[in-house]
């Protein structure tokens, strides 16, 4: 692979690559909206191989990828329109979003990992990325029944625990995995679009602006109007009380 012609993309390439000189695949996990007072928690998974490494679509895209909070908008939403029209089984992904009710019920955390296991389990049902249970003589292999063989899960941040599938935790993994970047950019422009819908049925909280984030503005009309049904009230006990 060419990495001195991808400028700042070589660093994230460079640093799946070694991993795939071990395993055939990884499979890179990232979140959006741990932290906002309202709408839901985002995860997304996005599975990689030698071959995207060597794709037109690769050498175009790869300098401006980066960690999606690193990016502008307009360069996030145009990456992620660019996934979708990647040829077929170039970047297999998959994206959950889990509600407010789910929040409130398993906690932050906890339907992050939820969100996060579900990407997997659907990528594991994708016929081009299939995979059949986790391999028990390691901590973090699959078997697979398809030519793609075994994948390496690598998720940003700190180890999850519990969860169900063995993974390497990359503390802020997103600005230094390919495969973690692309998933920060899915899970973050699904949840800002979802967000930017929602902002016209409850137009007097603007979150097309702040995506729920706890801005000064979206705190004013919290304190004035109270919350609507896509807030986090476990979120809220500070601000409301």
């Amino acid at each position: 692979m060419r990495s001195e012609n991808i400028g700042g993309g070589s660093t994230l390439a460079d640093h799946d690559l070694r991993y795939l000189e071990e395993v055939p695949a990884i499979i890179g996990i990232d979140e959006a909206g741990r932290g906002p007072l309202a709408g839901p928690v985002s995860a997304a998974a996005v599975h990689l191989d030698k071959v995207f490494f060597d794709s037109k679509w690769f050498f175009e895209y790869a300098k401006e990828i980066n960690d999606s909070k690193q990016l502008k908008e307009s360069t996030r939403e145009r990456i992620f329109d660019a996934i979708g029209e990647a040829d077929n089984g170039l970047i297999s992904s998959a994206c959950c979003m889990l509600p407010v009710k789910e929040i409130e019920k398993f906690n932050i955390l906890g339907a992050t990992r939820k969100a996060m296991a579900i990407c997997v389990a659907k990528l594991m049902k994708d016929p081009l990325c299939r995979f059949e249970s986790v391999y028990e003589g390691s901590d973090w292999l699959f078997h697979a029944t398809s030519k793609k063989g075994v994948g390496r899960i690598l998720i940003d941040g700190k180890p999850l625990k519990p969860f169900r599938y063995s993974h390497t935790a990359i503390v802020k993994g997103d600005g230094k995995s390919m495969a973690i970047a692309l998933a920060s950019i899915i899970a973050k422009v699904t949840r800002d679009r979802y967000m930017r819908r929602q902002a016209k049925r409850f137009p007097q909280y603007g979150f097309e602006s702040h995506k729920g984030y706890g801005t000064a503005k979206h705190v004013a009309v919290l304190k004035e109007i109270g919350p609507c049904k896509l807030h986090r009230m476990s979120f809220l006990s500070q601000i409301l009380k």
